[in-house]
């Protein structure tokens, strides 16, 4: 979606519910040269109730991998598994668009565990 898109259907509040948002950090990343689009190959530990997951991300535009280890993120982290070439996808890690159609992780201000959960 762009910027300048109308919003998506009216979803309720039981939807929003239903997607199991949560902080992760990025213990593992490597090239995914494989992938149609560039990518890289992530794991994110979501803490104990959800653990070391694996995801493919889209962002070698703005990020290098020597800029993923550590970093906080958020990834859905209940949809289906999706295999992606080789590489079975189990989290989807969340960013936005930039101008350039760039996806920009999205970032935390304050402190909090992993496997924290989105509100």
């Amino acid at each position: 979606m762009k910027p300048d898109d109308a919003p998506a259907p009216e979803a309720s509040f039981d939807d929003f519910l239903k997607i199991d948002i949560r902080l992760g950090t990025v213990v593992r990343a490597e090239p995914f040269p494989e992938a149609r689009k560039p990518a890289f190959k992530l794991w994110i530990d979501f803490g104990p109730g959800v653990g070391v997951k694996q995801s493919s991300a889209q962002i070698t535009a703005l990020y290098g991998l020597d800029d993923l280890m550590g970093r906080r993120v958020l990834g859905v982290v209940n949809f289906p598994p999706r295999q992606i070439g080789p590489f079975r996808s189990e989290v989807l890690t969340l960013g936005v668009a930039d101008a350039d159609g760039n996806v920009a992780l999205i970032g935390l201000e304050h402190p909090a565990p992993d496997g924290a959960r989105l509100h």
